[in-house]
């Protein structure tokens, strides 16, 4: 009997250790893993292929040169026209003082000289001296005949520098019943460039917004001026 009592005991005992044990395991919802259970190290992040890691790893200059290099450190942009050699000296010195590369050139082109406002359509002078008559009455005192029979004739309303201005001729002339057509006037003139090497990191931000996307042209880094 006795026997008996003490293997009961023995045997709540070692059931009481067995439960103090088992309540020291991870809380609800957590898992516990060792380390050498989450195998080898990720070799990239997520959702990032291999052309991707490529390019970001050329970027900060352990692979080769990505697009974005080209782009924003060993390329350069060209300036203008300008249609005086002042105007693109004073560009070039602006850029150089900000520690750019530059170099300037000239070459032949066309230069804007303003929107030409004409009346066309006119048959004959004597035709259109009446229509003279009709547009001065109507407030359009600059107006005037040009051309010939032979080539053809027209009624000037004007040359205008800003659009605006000259697409309000326009209307005035047809209120009171006229065919007019607006067109851009050029001529051909020495104009001037300015290639400016941009340093790395540094885009064509500030000088498209500057001088307007009409004029900055992107240019290949084997045309950027070169040191001297």
């Amino acid at each position: 009997m006795r026997n008996l009592l003490l293997l009961l005991l023995l045997a709540n005992i070692l059931y009481f250790v067995w439960g103090m044990w088992a309540n020291k395991g991870g809380e609800p919802g957590v898992a516990i893993v060792t380390e050498s259970e989450l195998g080898p190290p990720l070799a990239a992040t997520a959702n990032r292929d291999a052309e991707a890691a490529a390019s970001v790893g050329a970027v900060l200059g352990s692979g080769e040169p990505s697009d974005l290099e080209a782009l924003v450190g060993r390329s350069c942009v060209t300036v203008g026209p300008f249609r005086a050699s002042e105007d693109a000296e004073r560009a070039s010195m602006e850029y150089t003082g900000e520690g750019m590369r530059t170099a300037q050139r000239s070459g032949e082109g066309q230069v804007f000289i303003g929107h030409s406002v004409q009346v066309v359509n006119v048959a004959t002078r004597a035709e259109g001296r009446e229509m003279l008559s009709k547009l001065h009455d109507g407030g359009l005192g600059d107006a005037f005949l040009v051309g010939n029979e032979e080539i053809g004739l027209a009624i000037s309303l004007g040359i205008f520098g800003n659009q605006s201005n000259a697409e309000k001729v326009e209307l005035q002339a047809r209120s009171i019943g006229f065919e007019v057509t607006v067109s851009p006037m050029t001529r051909d003139a020495t104009v001037f460039f300015v290639d400016i090497a941009l340093p790395p990191g540094k885009g064509a931000g500030s000088i498209v917004d500057k001088h307007g996307e009409d004029r900055v042209l992107l240019r290949e880094a084997a045309t950027c001026p070169q040191p001297q």
